[in-house]
This record gives C-alpha cells, sequence and structure tokens, in this order.
C-alpha cells in the first residue's frame, strides 16, 4: 500500500472531492442561515446556526484543502490543468479568508442572535466567492478529468471496492 494514500485516497477514489461536499454543504448553510436570520426568520436561532456553520466550516476546510494541496502539487505546472487547479485553488483560499474574518468578526453577533448587515455581506461575498472556486473545482475534474478512471467496463464489485487494483493504478497514471 502507497503512503500517498493518507493524503490523496485511493486510484478512482481521491478524498479531495468528498471533503469539498462537506465543506460547501456547511458554507451553504451559513449563508442560508444568514440569509434567515436577516429576514427575521427566528432571527437568535438562525444567527447561532449560521455562526456554528461558519465555524464548521473552518474546522472541515483545514483537511479539505491539505488533500486539495497534495492533489495539486501533482500537477504539471504551467498545464492548461494546473492553471484551472490554481485558480481553483487560490478562489476557495479568498472565500476561506471571507469566511474567517466573517466568523471572527462575527461572534458578538453570535452572542447576540444576530446577524449584522456587514457579517451578512462578508458571509454574501465569501459564498460568491466559493461558488467561482466550486466551479473551477468541478472543471478541473470534469474537463481536465483529474483523478477520473475511464475504466466504463470495470465490474460494481471492483470499483466500488475500498483496495487498489492494478488496473486502477495503471488507469490513474
Amino acid at each position: 500500500m502507497r503512503l500517498s494514500v493518507l493524503w490523496r485516497g485511493l486510484a478512482g477514489h481521491p478524498l479531495h472531492p468528498p471533503l469539498t461536499d462537506a465543506t460547501i454543504g456547511i458554507y451553504t448553510l451559513a449563508t442560508a442561515m444568514a440569509l434567515l436570520s436577516r429576514l427575521g426568520v427566528s432571527e437568535v436561532n438562525t444567527a447561532t446556526v449560521w455562526w456554528i456553520a461558519l465555524v464548521a466550516g473552518l474546522v472541515t476546510t483545514v483537511p479539505t484543502a491539505l488533500t486539495g494541496f497534495f492533489d495539486w502539487l501533482e500537477i504539471a505546472r504551467g498545464t492548461p490543468l494546473w492553471r484551472t487547479a490554481t485558480a481553483h485553488m487560490a478562489a476557495m483560499l479568498i472565500a476561506t479568508i471571507f469566511f474567517a474574518v466573517t466568523a471572527g468578526a462575527g461572534h458578538n453577533n453570535y452572542v447576540d442572535g444576530e446577524v449584522s448587515g456587514s457579517s451578512l455581506v462578508l458571509t454574501l461575498v465569501g459564498f460568491a466567492v466559493l461558488t467561482l472556486g466550486g466551479w473551477l473545482g468541478g472543471s478541473v475534474v470534469y474537463v481536465h478529468g483529474m483523478r477520473v478512471l475511464n475504466l466504463v467496463n470495470e465490474p460494481t464489485r471492483r470499483a466500488a471496492a475500498p483496495v487498489e487494483h492494478p488496473e486502477q493504478r495503471d488507469a490513474e497514471a
């Protein structure tokens, strides 16, 4: 077993994409709660969930960013894939900075049970940049085909197995 499996995942089963789903979902929840709080829908409860979701998003960002960074290190520099992946990484770092600033500055909002206008704006800007980063990340996978195996006739049992098979490693290479 290769040691890189710990930070990259198996061939055909990379770690970064499912972590992005969790992180993006948590930040989406935070954004929805900020909007609902500002609209007056159960302000205290939605403000509480907003701030906790921001913090949870920051926590899940750590392994998500690390696994993405390790994948990025494997890309040949200067290629179109590298440029797209670098733009994706930059957008996600900028979004993380917005969410971190929002969580730090918004702690008093959390304590007071309300989301201020400035906290809402920061959350929305962070979410907009996150959406752009997610779009670019989708391009890395669905346009450039990074870490996608094209084993169309791989039997289901082998395709879903939590172990690598030689043809999967060969297809990823």
